[in-house]
């Protein structure tokens, strides 16, 4: 494994979102819409007097980590559509690159992603709302890692999907992960689905994330 062309790939990466206003955009506009849109429903919820235990907490703590998970996924599954729609896949696996250094290069440049959106996400919210996720103490940490692990392989899986059928399956790098969202159970606790769908969501990595948090 070549330390040279890992970096190599992760530059060709970075310089697409350097060169590209619309590219930032799509990354930091929607997790802050999400933010403020969320914040307001708290503030509602507040205001018409329901009691709502941790009501911040319950929406935007799981927001924000909800966010980890698809921004992991999108690092893998919308690098690759970038080499798609550069017709580049074919230059890049004739080159000396293996499939492993490409995919370090992908997760590398989603925890990239994770860390700057999360970041941003995390300043907003204690600008706005008064609410410190880090209050969650070391916790975070595991947390953080197994949303980041789950959406590489939402990714890969993603990924792997988009090339068995081709352009026509490249909207499921921004809808795959949603599918995950409702056993994912990150805006209400387990409880709350049938006895069937409990049982699969506790065996998704994600929704012991969730109901920890809360």
């Amino acid at each position: 494994m070549s330390l040279g062309r890992i970096l190599a790939l992760l530059s060709r990466h970075m310089y697409l979102y350097k060169r590209s206003f619309a590219r930032l955009l799509e990354i930091f506009y929607w997790p802050f819409l999400d933010l403020v849109v969320w914040g307001f429903i708290t503030i509602y919820l507040e205001k018409v007097g329901m009691s709502l235990h941790g009501a911040v907490s319950f929406f935007l703590g799981a927001l924000i980590l909800w966010d980890v998970l698809f921004r992991a996924q999108q690092g893998i599954a919308v690098s690759f559509l970038e080499e798609m729609w550069a017709r580049n896949l074919m230059n890049l696996f004739a080159s000396p690159l293996t499939v492993g250094e490409y995919l370090v290069a992908t997760m590398t440049m989603s925890v990239l992603k994770v860390t700057a959106v999360g970041g941003l996400m995390m300043l907003f919210a204690w600008v706005f709302y008064s609410y410190d996720i880090l209050q969650m103490g070391f916790s975070l940490l595991p947390f953080v890692l197994n949303l980041v692990i789950s959406g590489w392989i939402i990714g890969v899986l993603t990924t792997s999907i988009i090339m068995r059928f081709g352009q026509q399956a490249e909207v499921l790098a921004w809808g795959m992960v949603f599918l995950f969202q409702p056993i994912s159970c990150v805006f209400y606790p387990i409880e709350v689905l049938p006895p069937v769908l409990q049982s699969i969501a506790w065996m998704v990595p994600p929704a012991h994330i969730f109901e920890g948090m809360r």
